[in-house]
Order: structure tokens, then C-alpha cells, then sequence
């Protein structure tokens, strides 16, 4: 087992020019834990020095070990010798990248969200900042990859690398760019030193569009009330304001921009509940297909994964099944299209894909709903739970099973050390190590 320092590597999950970040295991007692080690790439070195690295690496950990907060990635560890530098982290699996969909090619189209979803991560980002922000620290580095989502489905803003503190100035040379394409703000871009505020909520207001269209609001872009029905011009207002080119004309702040999205959300909320009050409307129309559901588990690469499992560019089912559900009185859901029966809550906390079966083995001993054929679902079976990303008519139905699942294991593995999960609430299929912590939702076939 590799080791840096006591931490047991797992694994390699980024790098960047200044460090890379491995999963890591503390010994005995087994905890995962993030670890960003210093290992500047030589071009930078030539670039910056190795002694502006390693300020600017230090600055970084000190800064997040500095800030107690529900939205800050907190630090734990800190080492520091001649030929080895790194600090220890706390580790979640998803983060909002992930999540959308966004790969090395940001341009590309990626996964939209549901309005009240993308609300949810939008505050939590906001209230995030506001904390950094009244401690004159400008991250000035946000966008997806660095919005870490807890198993509890909350906000962490991490990846303080490029933060600037009040009354730092940019060591780098003038040809040396701070932030990422697309998201930082056009002053960032230009001198990096000459940043505030209202530099940090550019970026969020691009990952809320990009939320709420699946694409980056690049010039000419469409405005949201014309990509997305459920809004309404106010919300082009909001996204104008965020975004504008000159900071004087953006919101003042973190602050002011959320007391202006909780205005939205407000009329969002008054809006489905006018809506949920009308007569019922069309559903959209989906397959009733008799064809038999996979249920034996197979071990798929990902570059197979699109083909074997029937899913678009963005990883969600090209087709959906028109499910026939019925609720039974034994804590069971039975869907008389597919005739399997399911668990309507499932497990009650987030475990590891080996504690998924052991959950399972568990369920046969005790006879759920008298049953002894209980099984994790692959992901063909769980595909058939999804609706399409819900809009305002598809939100006034109450759905029949526990909506705090938010993502779901199955039996089918990626490799010997990794198995896809469904993204329930976001509806697509991906895939995690065995460590990392999801729900079970649990199967059986109508005996």
C-alpha cells in the first residue's frame, strides 16, 4: 500500500498545476479523507518560483482551516518538510461538475436541473461566499468542479488555491492567467489584483444559468425565460444584473444577490402552487413497453456504458417508462408495467457498496413484506423509476416513494473496485468506487 506521510492512497482524483489530490485512507481507524499535495508542474515553477508556490499553497490551507462554516470544505491536517508539503481534507463524492455533466470540453451542453434544485445549490453557494467575503477572502476561483455535495446533499465551496486575502497582490507575471475559462470575470481576467465581491458572484450566476439550460451563457446566448417555460423575464433580469460585463452594474454582493434569488424562489414557490391548481394537464408521453428488465447484475467500461444501459449524451435514459405504480399496505410499491416490487422508503442512511449487500442479505433474513428475494436493482431496473426532469405540472404530483434518496447504488459494476449509481433526483447514471456512500433502494420480482 502507498503511503504519503501515515495516509494510505486509494487513489488519484485531479491535478493541476500547482498540487494533486489523492483519496486517502487514515490509518486504523479507516476514515477517506481528501489530500492535496504540493507538486508544482515545471512550467509554473519557471513561471512563479518555488517560493511563491509554496506561499501561495500554504496561504491556501490556512485560509480554509481559518473558517468554520456548514458551506466551507474544512481542513485537518497539515504537513510540512523539505521534499514533502500537503494538507489533509475532508472528502465527499459529487461535486456540482459531476453532477451537471461538464467535461474538459466546458462548452459542451450538460445536464439541466430542476428550477428548485438549482435554487438549493445557488443559496447555499451564495451563503458560502457571503462568509469568505466578510473575511476579505475572494475565492476567485469558483465554478462546478470546486462545489463539493455532501451525502446530505449540501453545498461545500472548496479549492481555495487562488484566493486572494485583503491586501495580497498577484506575484505572478502579467501573461499568467487566474481563474477558469468561461467562468472568471472579465476584470479577473485582466489584473487579477484588481477584484472584490462582485468578482466571486460572476461565476455563480454562470453555474445557475448553466443549471437551469444545460449550456453556458456565451454571447449570444438565448435568455432563460426563453430556454426554460417555468420562468419568466424576472429571472433574465437576475442573470443580466450577475453577470454583466462591468462589476458596477452587477449585484453589490453575495448578500444582495441572494436577497434577489430568495425573491425569485418566492415567486417560483406561489407560482407551482397556482399551477398545481389548475385542471390537470397532458402528461408527456412515454413507453409502455412489455420487454423484461434486465436483472442480472454485468460488469461495464464506461465507454460501453451509453450503448449497454440506453442513455444520451448526458448520461439520462434516452427513453422512459410509463410506470402503473401501486402502493401496498406492507411498506412495498408494486409496478404492474415492469411487475417488480420495491422497497418505498429503502435504507435509512447512506452506506458503501459492500454494505449495500450486506443491507440486502439483511432484508431476506427478516422477511420484508414476506419476502426472501430481495436484491440490488441493476441499473436498467432503476432507470425505470425516473421521470424526466420535473417541471412545474410534473411537481404537483406526490410522488409514492422517499424522495430523500437522493442517489441510489445498483448491482452492476464498472470494475473491481467501482459500481454505477442513479442519480435519482438529477436522473442520470454514473459510476463511484465502492467507498463512497449512496442509498439502497431494494428489488424483488412478483413471485
Amino acid at each position: 500500500m502507498k503511503r504519503i506521510g501515515k495516509y494510505e492512497i486509494c487513489g488519484l482524483l485531479g491535478k493541476g498545476g500547482m498540487a494533486k489530490v489523492y483519496k486517502v485512507r487514515i490509518p486504523v481507524i479507516g476514515k477517506v479523507a481528501a489530500l492535496k499535495l504540493l507538486s508544482p508542474h515545471p512550467n509554473l515553477v519557471d513561471l512563479l518560483g518555488k517560493e511563491e508556490i509554496k506561499r501561495l499553497f500554504v496561504t491556501e490551507a490556512v485560509t480554509m482551516a481559518s473558517l468554520r462554516h456548514p458551506h466551507i470544505v474544512a481542513v485537518w491536517d497539515y504537513q510540512d518538510s523539505d521534499d514533502l508539503s500537503f494538507f489533509v481534507m475532508e472528502y465527499y463524492c459529487h461535486n456540482l461538475g459531476l453532477m451537471i455533466g461538464e467535461t474538459y470540453r466546458v462548452e459542451e451542453p450538460s445536464r439541466s436541473l430542476a428550477v428548485d434544485k438549482a435554487i438549493y445549490y445557488t443559496r447555499q453557494i451564495l451563503v458560502g461566499l457571503s462568509r469568505l467575503h466578510e473575511t476579505h477572502i475572494i475565492h476567485r476561483d469558483i465554478k462546478p468542479y470546486n462545489i463539493l455535495i455532501t451525502d446530505e446533499d449540501r453545498v461545500k465551496i472548496s479549492d481555495f488555491g487562488l484566493s486572494k486575502l485583503r491586501g495580497e497582490t498577484f506575484q505572478g507575471p502579467p501573461n499568467l492567467k487566474v481563474g477558469s475559462p468561461y467562468y472568471a470575470a472579465p476584470e479577473q481576467e485582466e489584473d487579477p489584483d484588481q477584484v472584490d465581491a462582485r468578482t466571486d458572484i460572476y461565476p455563480v450566476a454562470v453555474m445557475l444559468y448553466r443549471m437551469l439550460t444545460g449550456a453556458l451563457p456565451i454571447e449570444p446566448f438565448q435568455r432563460l425565460s426563453q430556454v426554460n417555460p417555468d420562468l419568466d423575464p424576472n429571472w433574465d433580469v437576475f442573470i443580466d444584473k450577475a453577470i454583466a460585463t462591468d462589476r458596477e452594474k452587477r449585484f453589490a454582493g453575495a448578500k444582495e444577490m441572494l436577497g434577489s434569488l430568495d425573491e425569485l424562489s418566492s415567486a417560483w414557490e406561489e407560482k407551482k402552487a397556482r399551477v398545481c391548481r389548475m385542471p390537470k394537464m397532458l402528461a408527456p408521453k412515454r413507453l409502455r413497453s412489455k420487454k423484461k428488465l434486465r436483472a442480472q447484475a454485468v460488469k461495464v467500461a464506461p465507454g460501453k456504458a451509453r450503448k449497454v444501459f440506453g442513455l444520451d449524451k448526458v448520461w439520462r435514459p434516452i427513453n422512459y417508462l410509463a410506470n402503473d405504480f401501486q402502493q401496498n399496505p406492507d411498506g412495498t410499491i408494486t409496478d404492474r408495467l415492469t411487475r417488480l416490487v420495491w422497497q418505498q422508503a429503502g435504507s435509512d442512511y447512506p452506506i458503501s457498496w459492500y454494505e449495500a449487500h450486506e443491507y440486502i442479505e439483511q432484508l431476506n433474513k427478516d422477511r420484508l413484506a414476506g419476502r426472501t428475494n430481495w436484491r440490488l436493482p441493476t441499473v436498467d431496473e432503476l432507470m425505470s423509476l425516473l421521470t424526466e426532469v420535473p417541471r412545474a405540472v410534473d411537481l404537483c404530483i406526490e410522488p409514492l416513494f422517499d424522495q430523500d434518496k437522493l442517489w441510489l447504488w445498483s448491482s452492476d459494476r464498472r470494475s473491481f473496485v467501482a459500481a454505477w449509481y442513479l442519480s435519482l433526483h438529477l436522473g442520470y447514471v454514473s459510476w463511484q468506487d465502492f467507498s463512497c456512500y449512496y442509498f439502497v433502494r431494494a428489488v424483488s420480482s412478483e413471485i
